[in-house]
């Protein structure tokens, strides 16, 4: 029987691999949480900045240049690109453990570094807040390919947790990177008012400002010291254990990975970037766009309050696409959510001239709007792109995704931060025309990602990932590849995979 054969079999709902029993066991509910919980660290630092980058604006004035402050962001994304793709292929080539625990260290180490950060001037200190933000975005970015595949694998355990496994994975990765960003906006605002800030404080006011925003950094640290125990105990997945690749994986292995499995790298890299080209400058700037609405006061806690406040419209978007991810299906759920957030976007910044001037209104359309992102691409990214691919190259495409992605963030966070300041005015203030432009092209792009969704990602994935682990086998088969590739024997079978499937028949 040929691949092609074999992939007709899974995609009529064949469950290729040995079942499990129907239960959800206590112990791979704990792996799922456990494996992605942590990536709240990095919805958490990658927002705490806005927050961080206000106070320190209003800190050092004039010294605190554009071009500084775009490296001190910049510097983050380029290191959760470069960690991305680094320990995608060592948790593949090496081990999930490996992966899991390396990652979380350098999350611990690099907040440290980010909350210390000095010098004899404020350059110098910028700099090195520049490389430790690198440091920490590095760590950061080993965490997308480390808690999808670990998350995904530990929910494919047994079969209850399998028929679950988008709700678990939805709840524990998007939840925890939302909750992150909702934190990242609620605890900066917290510690101002604990040095005293308040909503009548004057806007030139800067007491306790350098207290304030390295607090605001090393709370960072929380989650990844929370975790670091727990993982430090964990054991690798049965799916890894099984169909891993360690130690014969050759050139050939990977150009027929990239023939078999080209198209849905493309959806699941273009859906990605084109969520985080979104996502994370709409989040980042978000101070930024109320600063700029008509009216508004600049006093620093009212900003960032107003982004807190708008940040919590995701935890919705995010609990309904988790529910949605076992009954709509992943591609159906990612579609609909990338729709969604294109016809309000549109809306919004259609209507802007009127909305701007009635903040609560604007408030709502603007939280909803993003919470339609978390609805579909935020809570289906993850899990997609760990489940379109075999165990044995999950972590390479994973990271290749989420590396792509970040570029996207950084790429968005630069092109949004130039038409603001384009639009700005005398004072640097973001103008009407400014913030319509950049929520239309969101508008342009949230459309374009549903249409490379419908293309791209596959609408019928097993929900047995070790299907695609016997597909991929029978593929290196008809390349002349025996078994020997593989750490271990395909489970479940002994002989041909033609005399496997007719004993499943």
């Amino acid at each position: 029987m040929s691949a092609r054969d074999l992939d007709s079999a899974e995609r009529r709902g064949s469950d290729l691999a040995t079942p499990s029993d129907d239960k959800l066991d206590s112990s791979s509910l704990a792996m799922v949480i456990w494996s992605g919980i942590a990536l709240a660290s990095d919805g958490y630092n990658s927002q705490a900045l806005g927050s961080v980058n206000a106070m320190l604006k209003k800190l050092y004035g004039s010294q605190y240049t554009s071009s500084m402050k775009g490296r001190v962001s910049s510097a983050y994304y380029v290191g959760l690109c470069l960690g991305s793709l680094s320990f995608g292929m060592l948790i593949d080539r090496f081990s999930r453990k490996a992966g899991v625990v390396f990652a979380t260290a350098l999350m611990i180490i690099g907040v440290a570094l980010c909350t210390g950060s000095y010098g004899a001037s404020p350059h110098l200190m910028f700099w090195m807040l520049t490389v430790s933000r690198g440091i920490l975005g590095f760590g950061a970015g080993g965490e997308y390919p480390v808690c999808s595949t670990g998350s995904t694998e530990a929910g494919d355990e047994t079969a209850g947790v399998r028929k679950h496994r988008g709700l678990l994975v939805g709840l524990v990765g998007c939840t925890a990177i939302d909750l992150g960003i909702v934190f990242g906006g609620l605890l900066p605002l917290c510690i101002l008012a604990g040095f005293g800030y308040g909503s009548s404080t004057s806007p030139d006011e800067t007491m306790h400002l350098s207290a304030a925003w390295r607090v605001s950094l090393g709370l960072g640290c929380i989650v990844p010291a929370m975790v670091f125990y727990f993982r430090l105990r964990m054991v690798s997945s049965t799916a890894f254990k099984n169909h891993s690749m360690t130690k014969k994986i050759n050139y050939r292995a990977y150009l027929l990975v990239f023939k078999k499995y080209w198209r849905r790298m493309v959806g699941c890299c273009l859906s990605w970037f084109l969520y985080d080209f979104i996502a994370y400058p709409f989040g980042l700037f978000t101070p930024n766009i109320i600063d700029g609405l008509p009216g508004n006061s600049k006093n620093l806690i009212v900003l960032i309050g107003y982004s807190a406040v708008i940040n919590a419209f995701l935890i919705p978007g995010c609990l309904l696409g988790s529910f949605s991810l076992d009954r709509l299906g992943r591609r159906n759920t990612m579609m609909l959510g990338f729709f969604a957030q294109a016809v309000l976007a549109f809306v919004l910044a259609g209507a802007f001239e009127q909305i701007q001037h009635i903040l609560p209104l604007f408030i709502v359309l603007y939280g909803v709007m993003l919470s339609c992102g978390e609805f579909g691409p935020g809570v289906t990214t993850l899990l997609v792109s760990s489940e379109c691919f075999p165990t044995a190259f999950r972590g390479h495409f994973v990271g290749l995704a989420a590396s792509v992605a970040k570029a996207g963030a950084a790429i968005g966070t630069v092109v949004f931060d130039k038409i603001l300041e384009h639009y700005s005015t005398s004072d640097g203030d973001p103008t009407t025309q400014g913030l319509r432009v950049t929520v239309f092209i969101g508008a342009g792009f949230s459309l374009l990602g549903a249409i490379v969704t419908w293309l791209c990602i596959p609408g019928d994935l097993s929900r047995n990932l070790q299907n695609e682990d016997l597909v991929f086998r029978q593929v290196l088969r008809d390349h002349g590849m025996g078994e020997d590739i593989f750490d271990e024997p395909a489970p479940s079978y002994t002989g041909s995979m033609d005399s496997y499937l007719d004993e499943k028949s």
